[in-house]
């Protein structure tokens, strides 16, 4: 996962900025990241790094925000212009990273789902939080979103703020620093299967930081690069 791949519509904006203008001022910002061309519809691909592309992410949604806010004030004082609905462009308020719902204030991290299983067998202590916090995992796919909220009370905002940036800073690290490799069963047999599981569960006792994940069709190993290379052919 040291690569991914976006498609943006960037179709949102047009109406206020130049939509090539933007793409350079996205440029400029996301140095780490490569654009593809724009096209006619307003879609443009970009790849790099997960963190990267959440932080290209984070940007835009903070100026569909700010358009939104505009749009409402500019309608407060006359009604000649409607209002821009930002869910009909896929961004719902639940993919912003600051929620308030009466006295509940919800924090979201979005994480690549290796890392998240990761995390949690390896850094538990970063998701050990008191009872005024609660969090939770949804994962689909590839991907884990973490939600973080807080128990009722408003004024534990910034408490909320801490522990997602603690997560966001943890993903981070790793994200740069693990890499996964994968052993198919291919059309192995029920016993076979269980061989290649019960040898990796012998060997790891001497590969203490890596993390074994099984499935029907495979096993991932999880883990810095030299030590699941020798992991994996020791298997």
């Amino acid at each position: 996962f040291s690569s991914v791949t976006s498609v943006l519509n960037m179709s949102i904006f047009k109406d206020q900025f130049v939509l090539e203008d933007l793409i350079q001022e996205l440029k400029k910002k996301s140095t780490a990241l490569s654009f593809g061309p724009l096209q006619s519809n307003g879609h443009i691909s970009v790849q790099g790094s997960f963190p990267a592309i959440k932080l290209l992410r984070d940007f835009l949604l903070l100026k569909a925000k700010s358009l939104s806010e505009e749009d409402k004030r500019e309608e407060s004082k006359s009604h000649q212009r409607p209002k821009r609905r930002l869910q009909q462009h896929g961004l719902t308020p639940e993919t912003s990273n600051f929620v308030y719902d009466a006295d509940r204030v919800k924090q979201v991290v979005v994480l690549d789902t290796d890392i998240y299983h990761y995390m949690k067998y390896f850094f538990y202590r970063t998701f050990l939080v008191n009872d005024d916090i609660v969090i939770s995992g949804i994962t689909d796919g590839d991907i884990t979103t973490v939600c973080i909220e807080n128990a009722g009370s408003r004024s534990d905002a910034g408490q909320v703020l801490r522990v997602k940036e603690k997560i966001e800073n943890q993903s981070i690290e790793l994200h740069n620093a693990l890499r996964k490799e994968r052993i198919y069963f291919e059309d192995h047999t029920r016993d076979e299967k269980q061989r290649y599981k019960w040898a990796c569960e012998s060997l790891k006792p001497r590969y203490p930081y890596v993390l074994i994940i099984p499935y029907d069709t495979h096993i991932d190993v999880i883990g810095n690069s030299s030590e699941i290379f020798e992991f994996t052919k020791e298997v």
